[in-house]
């Protein structure tokens, strides 16, 4: 039976499309009250939320076969984690999906606060040409204090950096060698930083230490004529008390995307001409809703597959900063743990992975534990996690080595993965982090594997490429894409080749017979 998931609300089509491709059973529901979602979700395996849904312990209790919590988004501050993980319950999240949009979003802000835009734009749109009342400032020159530099802080830092600004930062858990990196000069206490500061943004998650984080002392301390940015979690800033300051001028203006109740109708800022309000839109993109389903449905069905899943805020096997820079690479090594059982045909006795360019300083434990997790998909339930990887490879006959290279080539970062001589090479490729094989079989590619292909290794010729495609074309299978390596010096050549569906016996031999094929695979991710 297949497995089912609840969807509460809207996700991209590009999710909802790989669930069900996946084999997934997918009901939507959107609007449920927390009376209806508590009668509805007992039959299914997995559930997916966004912002709104509430997964209250209560919810989570009436949840009998639930296995998974997908956050289709960065936070997961409406999800009960606690009560989750008393049940065994994975609570994960798509924590890089919106991102870019939300860094983009508060430079949109800080532009907009500068410029005075949507004062200026309000005064055309009421028939005034009145280009004294919105001096602006610029940018260039100015200081940034960023409170947070986590993922959207870094991003923030980037641009801010490309507009000239001077940057200056708070965040307890950022190391000295990070800021320096990102050309921040980070501080120890909030204190040190308010009074530096001609733009104040954060990047920072509510929790009690940050709600109220913002109140009278600190906009006090804060330098005359401040703009504060706030698109990460409303009660960061004290609204009352930045109410307050707006009007005194003290700040001399604010530019919010979020707030602590939701739908925000009405609040000391609304109809103050120096307060630009936006409703909690720094996420609502395009590309990053399509992200954030892409992301989610990859991460519920590894989860329901009983695979690992790198981004479980619950299960989590990494600090943060170092899962960021690698969990991306676990489905293409999980990938790549897959196609190589079937190019071997069985489990190996040695695998080496190696983590190339900037994964190289990286702890390999997470990506050596998605290629066993994909090389191991047939003959394990839950086991493979980061802690039990060397103990789960031994089960199996199988000597793990890594190793590490900072030279990629041409890649920014790649992962190189051997088994009993057979080697793959992958790499992720644009904001989606497409897992693209970069090398197989030592032969250099660049493509992005299908669920179906077919890989062959010949003698090379000429007319060999016609005669795959003749045949593939008159059994009537689709080839999507295909790459073609060589090995000038062996006079030996590969192709990888997308096709739609799984290609029959008979058209596999009749390949063998027209080509006289060294190898061929059929191969199924």
């Amino acid at each position: 039976m297949a497995k089912r998931v609840l969807v509460t609300e809207r996700i991209a089509d590009e999710g909802l499309e790989a669930l069900e491709r996946r084999g997934l059973e997918v009901d939507v529901r959107l609007d449920l009250t927390p009376e209806q979602l508590i009668e509805a979700i007992p039959p299914y395996d997995a559930i997916i939320v966004r912002s709104a849904t509430r997964m209250t312990p209560e919810v989570i209790d009436a949840a009998a076969n639930l296995k998974i919590i997908g956050r289709a988004g960065v936070t997961v501050d409406n999800i009960n984690v606690d009560a989750a993980t008393a049940k065994g319950i994975i609570v994960c999240n798509a924590p890089t999906s919106n991102i870019v949009s939300a860094a983009e979003h508060t430079m949109a802000l800080l532009l907009a606060a500068a410029r005075r835009i949507p004062q200026a734009n309000a005064s055309m749109h009421g028939g005034e040409w009145d280009r004294a009342s919105f001096v602006g400032s610029e940018l260039l020159g100015k200081t940034l204090a960023i409170f947070g530099l986590g993922r959207i802080g870094e991003l923030v830092a980037q641009r801010a950096r490309a507009f000239g600004m001077k940057l200056v930062a708070y965040d307890p858990y950022c190391s000295l060698e990070r800021a320096e990196h990102l050309g921040v000069r980070l501080y120890d206490t909030v204190g040190e930083v308010l009074p530096l500061a001609d733009f104040i943004t954060v990047h920072l998650p509510k929790t009690a230490e940050t709600t109220h984080m913002f109140g009278p002392e600190q906009f006090a301390a804060m330098k005359e004529g401040v703009v504060v940015v706030n698109t990460a979690r409303g009660g960061i800033y004290d609204v009352e008390s930045l109410a307050d300051f707006v009007a005194a001028g003290k700040v001399a203006g604010c530019a919010l995307d979020v707030y602590e109740d939701e739908p925000c109708h009405e609040s000391p800022l609304h109809g103050m001409g120096s307060a630009l309000l936006t409703p909690h839109i720094a996420a609502v993109t395009r590309e990053a809703q399509a992200r954030a389903g892409r992301q989610i449905a990859e991460a519920v069905w590894a989860g329901l597959e009983g695979s690992m899943v790198p981004t479980a805020i619950n299960k989590s096997p990494l600090p943060p900063e170092m899962l960021d820079a690698i969990a991306p690479y676990v489905p293409a090594c999980r990938m790549m743990g897959r196609l190589l059982l079937q190019v071997l045909g069985g489990t190996p006795k040695l695998l080496r992975v190696e983590l190339a360019g900037g994964l190289a300083s990286s702890d390999p434990a997470l990506l050596v534990s998605g290629v066993l997790d994909g090389m191991l998909t047939d003959r394990k339930a839950a086991d493979v996690t980061t802690p039990d990887t060397v103990s789960i490879a031994s089960r199996y006959g199988i000597h793990v080595e890594t190793a590490a290279e900072s030279d990629a080539q041409e890649y920014a970062s790649a992962v190189r993965v051997t088994a009993d001589g057979v080697e793959v090479a992958s790499t992720l490729f644009g904001l989606d982090q497409t897992a693209r094989i970069v090398s197989l079989l030592d032969y250099k590619i660049d493509i992005v594997p299908a669920s179906h292909s077919l890989v062959m290794e010949y003698d090379d010729a000429p007319g060999r490429i016609g005669t795959i495609g003749t045949i593939l074309g008159a059994a009537g299978v689709n080839i999507t894409t295909m790459q073609i390596g060589t090995k000038p010096a062996d006079g030996r050549a590969m192709v990888y080749i997308n096709v739609e569906g799984e290609v029959p016996d008979a058209v596999l031999d009749e390949l063998r017979d027209a080509i006289d094929l060294k190898s061929l695979w059929r191969i199924v991710l």
